[in-house]
Parts: C-alpha cells; sequence; structure tokens
C-alpha cells in the first residue's frame, strides 16, 4: 500500500471512504484486469490476472469468453469505479480492430455495474506509474509492485498494465488534470 499525497505533500483523503477500482488493459489474445481497494489515501492489490483465447477459436467465442470471465469478475469484486487503456492504432490496423473488440466486451460486462469509467493512454498509463509516459514493460511492471507492496512483480505483463491502468485513475482524479475521460 501507499500513500496518495497531493502537490502540496499532504495527504488526500477522497470522498469515497472505501471503493474498489477494476483496471482493464484489453486485447483479444490476453485481456489483462487488476483489481485495486482505495481506502481513503490507501491502495491494495485484491486479485489480478489475465483472460487469454486461443486464436484458434471463432472470434464470437473469444469475445464470450471475456465477457464472461469479465462479469464474473465484476460480480465477485463490485467495483464502482475503472480505469481502462484505450485502444492505440498503430501500422497494425487489423490488431487495433481486435483489440477494439476485446474492449468491448469487458466494457459491456462492466456497463451494468454503473462504474465511474476513466479512459487512458498507454503513455497517460505509464506516466502516471513511473513518471515517464514512455516507460519500459519491466519499469511499470516494477513501479506497480512496488506501490501495490506485492511480494514480486504482477504476472503476466497484461495484468501488470492493468493494474497500472487502476492505479492511474486514481492518480488522474487526484491530479485535478483533466487527462483523463471520466464518465
Amino acid at each position: 500500500m501507499f500513500d496518495i499525497r497531493s502537490e502540496k505533500g499532504g495527504l488526500f483523503v477522497t470522498d469515497c471512504a472505501s471503493r474498489v477500482i477494476l483496471g482493464i488493459d484489453p486485447g483479444l489474445a490476453n485481456t489483462g484486469w487488476g483489481i485495486v481497494r482505495q481506502t481513503g489515501g490507501r491502495l491494495a492489490c485484491l486479485a489480478y490476472g489475465c483472460i487469454s483465447t486461443s486464436p484458434n477459436t471463432d472470434l464470437s467465442q473469444r469475445l464470450r469468453k471475456i465477457y464472461d470471465q469479465m462479469a464474473l469478475i465484476v460480480q465477485r469484486y463490485e467495483p464502482n469505479c475503472l480505469g481502462i487503456e484505450t485502444v492505440w492504432f498503430g501500422a497494425n490496423v487489423q490488431s487495433a480492430f481486435a483489440t477494439g473488440q476485446a474492449r468491448g466486451a469487458a466494457l459491456a460486462a462492466v456497463a451494468r455495474f454503473d462504474a465511474k469509467v476513466g479512459e487512458f493512454s498507454p503513455s497517460q498509463i505509464k506516466k502516471a506509474v513511473t513518471g515517464e509516459g514512455s516507460a519500459e514493460k519491466d519499469q511499470v511492471e516494477y513501479m506497480v509492485q512496488q506501490l501495490l507492496s506485492l511480494p514480486e512483480p504482477p504476472r503476466p505483463d497484461h495484468a501488470a498494465d492493468a493494474l497500472a491502468a487502476a492505479i492511474c485513475f486514481v492518480t488522474h482524479e487526484l491530479s485535478y488534470v483533466e487527462k483523463g475521460r471520466f464518465r
């Protein structure tokens, strides 16, 4: 756990005495997820993992698996906040479409719980956790481990990225800067 401090150095306690934040790193092959509890100015990791689907499986079945497993996670932990990575459009447009489909399946599973959603770019998430928007994967994993007092870096890296998205939700909300979009 770590203290969340304001820019002036004092402990900042949000209006929520306790809340559960779900972080999601969407992907069709691997959707990372992480559950973080915020109690006042402290964060603690409750659980994390990865939903994996096979490229040999029909697309509809892959999306259904992401939806069903995410629905079970949401039902178990009842998050009231969600930090999710936005889709990055790089050179591989097909990959971006697949990620968008997986993201939609995950968001649909969370939607019925009316969670507050913060959407963040990969660089925003990296900056929130490491202080550097172009941080490497191992830096993100290390900082997530340190910030959440985990005995080892979260694996796989998709789960670490999901926990980082949950941490990003909190830090962006506390920063008073409109970098992420909240709904």
